[in-house]
C-alpha cells in the first residue's frame, strides 16, 4: 500500500493521527482537508535561519554537503591537484563543461578578486581549491572553509604556504574555528580585507540565509575591504535559461509545450537564484556603509556560466579616493555606427569617469550592434575599465571607466527587478521533505498505521518571489 493511502482506522483513527502529527516538533498545525488530505503548517523554528538554522534548513544544507562530498570523492573531473572540475556539467547536455572553458571561468574570477588588491583573503566555500591554488601566491595570507571533509583534507595536505583550511558552512565566517585559522595565518585579531564566496549561493535555501551570510561576511571584513559574491544565478533570466534547456532537449516541441515545461522546471528548481536588487534590499538594513558593483561574466565561450551568471563586489566602508556618483557621466549605448568596437569605446569613455550603459548582450538579445561580454573585455584590454551588467536589465551590459567608478552604475533608488526578485528552493524542499519525516514519525510512533496523504500548506511554505 502506498504512502498516500488513507489511515488504517483499525489501528488508530484519523483524529488520533492528526493529533500525532500535530505534536511533531516541526509542525505548527495539522488539519484534515475535505478531500482526505492532511494539511500541515511547518513550525517557524523548523524553517528558521537565525539565530541558528532550524532542522529543515539544516537538512537542506546537509543535502548539498552530501552531494559535494560524494562528487569530490569520486573525482571524475579531477585533471590535476589545482584543477578538479568534478561536478561541473552543462544543464543543456549533461556533459562535463570543457576544461578550457572552466580554466577561463577560473581566470576571470581570479582577475576580479585581484583587481580589488586584497592581501588577506577569507574564502567561504572553497571547494576543491580552484581559486585557492591560484590566489594564495599573490596574498599575504589565505584562509578557506568548506562544508566537505574531503575538500578540506586535500587542501590541508597540499601544504600551500600561508594558508589554512577549516570545515565550516558559509554562514560561519565568525565561528571560533574560522577565527582561530585567521589568527594563525593573518595574525591575532587581524581581519581579512576580502571575503570571497564563489559559486556557492545556488546551494543556499532562501534569501534569509543569504542575509545571514552577508551579515557575517560584512562584519568579518575590515573597513575599506570587499566582500565578493561570485557566479550568482540571475533570477531574472531563469525562464530564459530553462527555455533554452527545454528547446535543446526537444527541437520539435510546440511553444505551448515548451512554456509548460519551463514553468514546471522553474517551480521545481532546487537552486537559489536572485537579482542584484535583492542584495541591495539586504544591504539597506546593514549597519555598515556598503557600495555594490554588478559584474558580467566575460568568458569566451557561450554557456550558461557566461549567459546567466554574474558577480557582486561589495565595497565596505568609506568611499574616499573614489569618484562621487554624481560626478560620473552616464551615456547610453549608441551602437557601432560602422566603427570598430575599440574605437567606439575609447571615444565614449575618454572624457572622464563614465558609465556606458544599455549595451545589448549578444548572448541574450538579438539586437542590432549587440556585443558579447567577451568582446567588450577584449576591446577594453589595457584600459582601466570594468564590464558590468546594466542596472536596468540583465540582458544588457554596461562599462565603467575607470573601473573604480563601477559602483556608480548601481547608485540611486532601488529599481523593480526585471523578472522575479528571487527563486528560493526551500519551499519546494519543505513540501517534499516534511511529509516524508511525518510519515516516518507515524510509522515509528504507531506501528501498523498507514499514514495519510500529507500536504504542506503552500502559503506556510513561503513561496518563491
Amino acid at each position: 500500500m502506498s504512502d498516500e493511502a488513507t489511515t488504517d482506522t483499525t489501528t488508530i483513527d484519523a483524529v488520533d493521527t492528526t493529533a500525532l502529527i500535530a505534536d511533531h516538533p516541526w509542525v505548527a498545525d495539522a488539519r484534515p482537508a475535505p478531500d482526505g488530505v492532511l494539511l500541515v503548517t511547518p513550525h517557524p523554528s523548523a524553517t528558521a535561519v537565525l539565530p541558528a538554522p532550524g532542522p529543515l534548513v539544516r537538512e537542506h544544507l546537509a543535502h548539498w554537503a552530501e552531494v559535494y562530498e560524494w562528487v569530490y570523492e569520486t573525482g571524475e573531473g579531477r585533471h590535476a591537484d589545482d584543477l578538479d572540475l568534478s561536478g561541473w556539467r552543462s544543464s543543456d547536455t549533461g556533459k562535463p563543461l570543457p576544461a578550457a572553458h572552466m580554466r577561463d571561468w577560473v581566470d576571470r574570477t581570479v582577475d576580479l578578486v585581484l583587481s580589488q588588491r586584497p592581501r588577506r583573503l577569507l574564502e567561504l566555500g572553497c571547494g576543491t581549491g580552484l581559486l585557492a591554488h591560484r590566489l594564495h601566491p599573490r596574498l599575504d595570507g589565505y584562509v578557506g572553509t568548506d562544508v566537505t571533509e574531503v575538500a578540506v583534507a586535500r587542501l590541508h595536505a597540499a601544504g600551500l604556504p600561508r594558508t589554512a583550511f577549516v570545515r565550516a558552512a558559509a554562514h560561519e565566517a565568525q565561528a571560533p574555528a574560522v577565527r582561530q585559522a585567521m589568527d594563525q595565518v593573518f595574525g591575532p585579531g587581524v581581519r581579512p580585507d576580502c571575503v570571497l564566496l564563489n559559486s556557492v549561493t545556488q546551494c543556499f535555501p532562501n534569501l534569509v540565509y543569504l542575509t545571514a551570510f552577508l551579515h557575517h561576511a560584512l562584519a568579518a571584513v575590515e573597513d575599506g575591504g570587499t566582500v565578493i559574491v561570485g557566479d550568482i544565478r540571475h533570477s531574472g533570466l531563469l525562464e530564459d535559461h530553462f527555455d533554452r534547456v527545454e528547446r535543446a532537449r526537444d527541437l520539435e516541441a510546440a511553444d505551448a509545450d515548451i512554456a509548460a515545461r519551463v514553468a514546471s522546471a522553474v517551480a521545481g528548481d532546487e537552486e537559489l537564484s536572485f537579482a542584484p536588487e535583492a542584495v541591495r534590499e539586504i544591504l539597506a538594513a546593514q549597519p555598515r556603509t556598503v557600495r555594490m558593483s554588478v559584474h558580467a561574466r566575460t568568458m569566451a565561450e557561450d554557456t550558461e556560466l557566461t549567459r546567466y551568471r554574474y558577480d557582486l563586489v561589495l565595497h565596505v566602508g568609506s568611499a574616499s579616493g573614489l569618484p562621487d556618483a554624481s560626478d560620473v557621466r552616464r551615456l547610453p549605448w549608441q551602437g557601432l555606427a560602422g566603427q570598430e568596437l575599440p574605437t567606439v569605446l575609447r571615444a565614449a569613455l575618454a572624457p572622464g569617469p563614465t558609465i556606458l550603459h544599455s549595451i545589448p548582450n549578444a548572448l541574450l538579445a538579438a539586437a542590432p550592434d549587440a556585443i558579447t561580454p567577451y568582446d567588450l573585455r577584449q576591446a577594453l584590454t589595457g584600459t582601466d575599465a570594468a564590464v558590468l551588467l546594466d542596472s536596468g536589465d540583465p540582458r544588457m551590459l554596461a562599462v565603467a571607466a575607470p573601473a573604480d567608478c563601477a559602483t556608480a552604475a548601481s547608485h540611486g533608488p532601488v529599481r523593480a527587478p526585471v523578472g522575479r526578485l528571487a527563486h528560493e528552493p526551500l519551499p519546494a524542499f519543505v513540501r517534499r521533505r516534511l511529509p516524508e519525516v511525518l510519515r516516518d514519525h507515524v510509522r515509528r510512533t504507531a506501528p501498523g498505521t498507514v499514514p495519510p496523504k500529507i500536504v504542506v500548506d503552500d502559503a506556510s511554505a513561503g513561496e518563491t518571489r
